[in-house]
């Protein structure tokens, strides 16, 4: 399964990869705005930290996007394993 997560804390990139691959899942991480999101390819899930992103950002990761939208305005980990437990499997190891 692949994720684009938008927003977020850009500190905590490495962290949020790290709970993608738990999952399973192949994680694309745009913490601030840049060429590349216009861009998102084919994503199976998309998660919008909403409390850390712009207006624009989000305009401009839903454009076009025809997959499933997750929104969480606290970009914390435990919000993002909430998110990965609702639409991933199970996680693949347990910490």
């Amino acid at each position: 399964m692949s994720v684009v997560i938008v927003g977020g804390n850009e500190c905590m990139t490495r962290q949020y990869k790290e709970l993608c691959s738990e999952y399973g899942c192949k994680a694309k991480i745009y913490p601030k705005m840049n060429a590349g999101l216009k861009d998102l390819g084919n994503p199976d899930l998309i998660v919008l930290f909403t409390s850390t992103v712009s207006h624009k950002m989000v305009r401009c990761a839903l454009k076009g996007a025809e997959t499933r939208i997750a929104r969480s305005h606290s970009s914390s980990m435990n919000a993002l394993r909430g998110i990965l437990e609702e639409h991933a499997c199970v996680p693949v190891r347990v910490r």
